[in-house]
């Protein structure tokens, strides 16, 4: 439901947390937020203490194909039954409570990582960081990976109020490493460092934790030029957690990233789900994040480009219009991902306002480019987690 989900504020999650045995006191845990590649880090992070032997919880969000993968020990999903059991044991209280939807699988995530008895557990932010139901955790390491502008309806319209926000994730005395430093934001997490007495690194500005990272982890299954930021915010993430409580290798920490995808089960990725023709799909949905893909788009060497492409209304669509791609090479063929906060097909070509075609219905949509392209031609499908989700499971059966 999108905005209209959003329960900003912790009093339900912590209510939540008490039925269920306050899970939350339990967990050794690492908090990533950031605007973009939170996400990838997170299981950048996770792979990396699987290999070094540790048994990782892993809580993101959102899924792509079933609600089970927001949940995953060691890359494996919360078997469905122990979703159907939390609910059943705790309807009652769920029934009165009205909890969101996030809210809900935040408290069974954690109680079933603590059920599990995990070493650590990766937990990514929902939205935002301050009033994010994930923030009843006090963990061992703080991660946000950058800002840009996305849910400004709730977060901030400026980089500095929107940092404050996910700023909301440092605690008292445990230190925090910020991504990407930016002249608007900066000082904002520098104040609440000190406010909390926390350690904090910059990765962007490590220099020798950089330079180490391009030796230790040249390969990594993440193909997506916008990783490099994320591979190195997840190193000098887990070179802090060795200075605290896990101490991980240099060997661990290359094997993870080279063995990322397999490892989590992370989807999505510039992942290429089939290749004649071509096809690639990408969970990038703001403008952030769609830079990196327009650019990635404009490298492929294939002669033409079929794009299908949709977006959910509460994103900067015009702005992502200006950063896609033009040129006789690139076909664009817009469509409706599955949701009802999705803008319909032809709303997306009238914003376009250059050639195209709009078919609402997603699997036509993927018909069309399927049918139109060669083999030497390239897919790309991408906007929305949605359409993405909906393409992954049809490639995928």
């Amino acid at each position: 439901m999108g905005a209209e989900a959003y329960k900003p504020g912790l009093e339900n999650t912590l209510r939540l947390m008490a039925q269920v045995g306050n899970p939350h006191l339990h967990l050794k845990a690492i908090h990533v937020a950031g605007t973009n590649g939170k996400g990838s880090t997170s299981h950048l992070i996770a792979a990396a203490l699987q290999a070094a032997g540790y048994k990782v919880g892993l809580f993101t969000s959102p899924h792509l194909v079933s609600l089970t993968e927001r949940i995953r020990i060691n890359g494996q999903p919360i078997p469905e039954a122990e979703v159907a059991d939390f609910i059943e044991q705790n309807r009652a209280f769920l029934d009165e409570l009205q909890p969101s939807f996030f809210e809900t699988m935040t408290a069974m995530g954690f109680a079933y990582f603590v059920k599990e008895q995990v070493d650590i557990a990766v937990v990514e932010v929902g939205l935002g960081g301050r009033l994010d139901s994930t923030n009843v955790l006090t963990p061992i390491l703080s991660v946000i990976t950058n800002i840009g502008l996305d849910h400004t309806e709730f977060l901030g319209n400026t980089l500095a109020k929107i940092a404050k926000e996910k700023a909301g994730i440092i605690k008292p005395g445990v230190p925090v490493v910020i991504g990407e430093s930016h002249p608007q934001t900066m000082n904002v997490f520098l104040a609440k460092a000190q406010e909390c007495g926390s350690e904090i690194y910059f990765a962007d500005q490590c220099e020798y934790l950089r330079r180490t990272r391009l030796q230790v982890a040249p390969e990594c299954e993440l193909k997506g030029i916008y990783q490099e930021h994320n591979l190195q915010t997840a190193f000098v993430a887990l070179r802090a957690l060795s200075n605290i409580q896990c101490p991980i290798s240099n060997k661990s920490i290359s094997y993870g990233f080279a063995h990322v995808c397999s490892m989590t089960g992370l989807r999505g990725r510039w992942e290429t789900v089939c290749e004649k023709p071509l096809t690639i799909c990408d969970t990038g949905h703001n403008s952030h994040g769609l830079q990196y893909v327009a650019r990635q788009l404009k490298e492929l060497p294939n002669p033409q480009v079929w794009i299908v492409f949709g977006m959910v209304n509460d994103k900067d669509t015009d702005i992502v219009m200006r950063l896609l791609p033009q040129g006789e090479r690139y076909h664009y063929i817009f469509t409706r991902p599955n949701t009802q906060r999705a803008r319909s097909a032809q709303e997306m070509l009238d914003m376009w306002g250059k050639e195209g075609i709009a078919i609402e219905d997603p699997e036509a949509a993927l018909t069309y480019a399927q049918t139109h392209a060669t083999e030497e031609d390239a897919i790309f499908i991408g906007g929305s987690n949605y359409l993405v989700g909906y393409a992954l499971s049809r490639f995928t059966h």
